[in-house]
């Protein structure tokens, strides 16, 4: 029996893979909706799903590309507290960074901030944001006294 999958189905496939199942797995499959039988109705079905999925994509896509402009514009800058010869106490985190941009009004979320270094030394730092698994932008962060 032939089926497609409406759902990742554990050690079997992901969503919207065609199988070549037995006949007593596949209605099991079948009557619990986690899968349909690979008709004509079927494949036309999973083919509009995954060109709305494509389309959504590439929307998703091109948001990152105008936020990545608008974000490289974008110049953050902390006040850190240092010690004997200008040495900083702590570091600046990448909840910090997001803070900062959520105030600035950007929506980034902490675990978008790849930081390359820890942010302990004064001066100028690049920290990159990652905005889309293709789209990365890259902010300047200033740290002073």
């Amino acid at each position: 029996m032939k089926i497609i999958l409406l759902e990742d189905v554990r050690k079997q496939g992901k969503k919207g893979d065609i199988l070549e199942v037995k006949d007593g797995y596949g209605t099991f499959l079948i009557k619990n909706k986690q899968a349909v039988v690979a008709s004509k109705m079927g494949l036309d079905r999973l083919q509009r799903e995954n060109d709305a999925k494509a389309k959504e994509e590439e929307q998703v896509y091109q948001n990152a590309l105008k936020e990545k402009t608008k974000l490289e514009k974008v110049e953050l800058s902390f006040q850190v507290k240092t010690g004997a010869m200008d040495k900083v106490f702590g570091s600046i985190s990448p909840k910090q960074i997001a803070d900062a941009l959520k105030e600035k009004g950007f929506t980034i979320d902490k675990k978008q901030v790849k930081e390359k270094e820890s942010l302990s030394t004064l001066g100028y730092h690049e920290v990159v944001i990652e905005l889309h698994k293709k789209v990365n932008a890259t902010i300047k962060v200033h740290l002073t006294k």
